[in-house]
């Protein structure tokens, strides 16, 4: 994928990736060359997709791959021109591949690389409290506000306009004009993904970054985890209250409202003018339309389409709700 910060070790011929996968090449061409790892929707020839569940078919079978890894069952909806590269654990084996091809995406460790505000060129046009810390790789716009104790981490950029609160670390994000950042939060570090493998557990890189869209404000002690194979995104004037947790690959609409202490779990797509009350929770890979109202506490296990209210658990029509907790 196209990602301005996470260097790709790629190309690797083809023969190199099976021998990683331990899988027989079966009339493969093994001089090909595959230059990058990518999703369903974006991959393009030349580059390696994977495909785990029914519940991406229509995707496969527009996939531009060359190749796929996935499930014998599955091969059938991946088109002609995508060779299957069959698995018995797909996310594993896509995770394997993702870090051969992006090795320095695995951990988080704190930056090192980090200097003292006061020691950069910042220091003139960023105002800022005590003990505020820049990485490498970092673009900061005029007029923008750090507090006390915060770290820009490496491969960050921050567009002008902008508040970042205290004890803040920020981290791979892209953040646009006039965005507001309170304190505690954390923006950019890798999500909950990893695979339990006997006696050890195999963390899933993540590539992504996180995109905050302009006129934004994130509220205290929040959580915005970078996408793993695709981007984290946060729509423009969307508003988002103390204590939320947004995982890698979330999407969220422009206009959108999120009350405290929400969930929102990996890969779910929110539309625009979406409003979710306090303490609900969004399982993940599930499309939330437009216009749709999710009431507080509520739990989310299903597609909502648009226009919708709902609350409850699961949750469900408002009315039907109400109907039945009279």
């Amino acid at each position: 994928m196209v990602n301005p910060f996470f260097k790709n070790n790629g190309p690797f011929k083809i023969s190199e990736l099976l021998k990683t996968l331990n899988i027989k090449d079966d009339g493969i061409d093994l001089n090909i060359e595959i230059h990058d790892i990518n999703d369903l929707l974006n991959s393009k020839e030349n580059e390696i997709t994977f495909f785990h569940s029914k519940k991406y078919r229509n995707l496969a079978n527009k996939t531009k791959a060359s190749f796929c890894i996935t499930f014998e069952n599955l091969k059938i909806d991946l088109p002609k021109t995508c060779t299957p590269l069959i698995v018995e654990n797909v996310l594993l084996s896509t995770s394997i591949l993702t870090e051969k091809f992006y090795p320095s995406s695995i951990n988080d460790e704190f930056d090192n690389s980090v200097k003292h505000i006061e020691e950069t060129n910042y220091q003139k046009k960023t105002n800022f409290g005590k003990n505020v810390l820049i990485g490498d790789n970092v673009s900061i716009g005029s007029n923008c506000f750090i507090g006390h104790n915060s770290i820009i981490e490496k491969n960050v950029i921050i567009g002008s306009n902008c508040s970042i609160g205290s004890n803040v670390i920020i981290r791979n994000s892209l953040i646009h004009n006039n965005v507001k950042i309170l304190d505690n939060c954390v923006i950019g570090k890798h999500g909950f993904g990893f695979f339990p493998k006997k006696d050890n557990n195999l963390r899933y890189p993540h590539i992504g970054i996180v995109i905050i869209e302009e006129n934004c404000e994130i509220g205290c002690s929040s959580t915005i985890d970078r996408g793993s194979m695709s981007n984290t995104v946060v729509g423009k004037n969307t508003y988002l209250d103390n204590q939320i947790h947004i995982a890698h690959n979330v999407k969220i609409g422009k206009n959108s409202i999120i009350a405290g202490q929400v969930g929102i779990a990996g890969s779910s797509i929110l539309g625009e003018n979406v409003k979710i009350g306090g303490q609900a929770g969004i399982s993940g890979h599930l499309k939330i339309g437009n216009n749709v109202e999710i009431g507080g506490g509520s739990g989310v296990i299903k597609d909502i389409p648009d226009n919708s209210k709902v609350m409850g658990y699961p949750a469900k029509n408002f009315r039907d709700f109400l109907k039945e907790n009279r």
